[in-house]
């Protein structure tokens, strides 16, 4: 789905980078700048360096002198906007109003606006919205960075468009089989008998109760290695240990 995002009088190059960047990693390029404070906001030196590998949303974005023009191929509009107004669209959170959005015949285009960062957006284009969102914060302090905002937004939109998956930050762990489980606790138990903690006389239910605990540990070979050498270290130690294990 056409997805555009519009700041309106932005006030700080360094935020318009930020939003860029913002929009990236959800997946996001349509930017539009609606009267920016600085003509050439988009190629300042603060924006590119707040943009951090999203230049390329830089590069494709637009600055138009009005909204009407920003909104152009758009068929729903969404304002941002925290300050109660008498009159307006209904005021949803974005999760909520999403939802509301799935459930109907999809619209061709979605805008989200963003007011300026100094006196946010102006009551004629909440009017023109079809809905205003408001983030929930904190009773008595609701402030929010735009590039924050977008980023909330960007988020919750992207779960209702589809999910990106989760990419695993560790190699998945080569896990023992039943076989190395049962030579470790081999060594394990002459380790707890050199050490005193296992009496061979009475071993009662302790070498079977720690061959359930690692079945559910699910060990990899690392730390059956690992084990191993604890084992080890038992048996060299060889001095009076802990009395015979009370378990049974």
């Amino acid at each position: 789905m056409k997805t555009r995002f519009v700041l309106i009088q932005t006030s700080h190059a360094g935020n318009v980078g930020a939003v860029a960047r913002a929009m990236k990693v959800m997946g996001f390029e349509d930017l539009v700048l609606v009267q920016p404070r600085w003509a050439d906001v988009l190629t300042r030196s603060e924006a590119i360096e707040r943009a951090s590998g999203a230049a390329d949303v830089l590069a494709r974005a637009r600055v138009v002198p009005t909204l009407a023009e920003a909104l152009e191929g758009i068929d729903h509009v969404c304002a941002t906007a925290m300050t109660p107004r008498d009159f307006g669209p209904p005021t949803l959170s974005p999760r909520t109003h999403f939802e509301q959005l799935r459930a109907q015949p999809a619209p061709k285009g979605v805008a989200f606006l963003f007011g300026s960062e100094r006196f946010g957006m102006s009551n004629q284009d909440v009017w023109r919205s079809h809905v205003c969102l408001s983030i929930p914060t904190a009773p008595g302090y609701g402030s929010l960075n735009i590039a924050a905002a977008v980023q909330l937004i960007a988020y919750e939109w992207r779960q209702q468009l589809g999910a990106f998956p989760v990419a695993p930050a560790t190699n998945a762990a080569d896990l023992a089989d039943a076989a190395q489980v049962e030579a470790m606790l081999g060594h394990w138990e002459q380790g707890l008998k050199d050490i005193g903690f296992l009496d061979p006389a009475a071993p009662k239910k302790l070498m079977p109760r720690l061959n359930q605990m690692f079945n559910r540990a699910k060990l990899s070979l690392q730390e059956i290695h690992i084990l191993r050498g604890i084992a080890n270290a038992m048996s060299k130690a060889k001095g009076p240990g802990a009395a015979p294990s009370p378990l049974d």
